[in-house]
């Protein structure tokens, strides 16, 4: 069975890379920027933007982006990431690919000496929040409107 991987968005599966989003359901897609706007976001962020495709086998089947600093960060979780865009294409959804891809990140994050890793959602409904739950980030309020979550490495 092949594995997940992350690798760099290329001119090659750049459109593939775009094109998953539009796999989403719409609820999804109010949860998640589309990833054009996330690429543009690391195109002009480039040094903060750490964009990668997530692949099975040779195939992509999401997209994930981390900021490798964020102002917001309490200066007592530092150095952190932040996970700034998730997303797994809605037919490789609830198959175990999207902890698989965490799972790559933490590794990361473990390698460059990452203490926390943050990120946040929108509230409108259970997902993503249950996913990073279970998945083992805790809850540390809102702010601006969305759930900020973070979890100790």
């Amino acid at each position: 069975m092949p594995g997940i991987s992350l690798k760099r968005v290329t001119k090659k599966n750049f459109h593939e890379v775009v094109q998953l989003h539009d796999s989403l359901t719409e609820y999804q897609k109010r949860c998640v920027a589309p990833n054009m706007v996330s690429l543009a976001q690391a195109y002009v962020e480039k040094k903060r933007a750490w964009p990668r495709a997530i692949y099975l086998g040779g195939k992509p089947i999401g997209f994930i982006m981390v900021a490798l600093w964020d102002d917001d960060i309490p200066k007592e979780d530092l150095p952190a990431y932040y996970l700034w865009r998730f997303m797994i294409a809605k037919d490789y959804q609830q198959k175990g690919y999207g902890k698989q891809a965490l799972d790559l990140l933490k590794e990361k994050c473990k390698k460059d000496n990452i203490k926390t890793l943050y990120t946040s959602c929108e509230m409108e409904g259970n997902q993503p929040y249950d996913f990073y739950i279970n998945y083992g980030f805790i809850d540390t309020g809102i702010n601006d409107g969305e759930q900020i979550l973070k979890m100790y490495l």
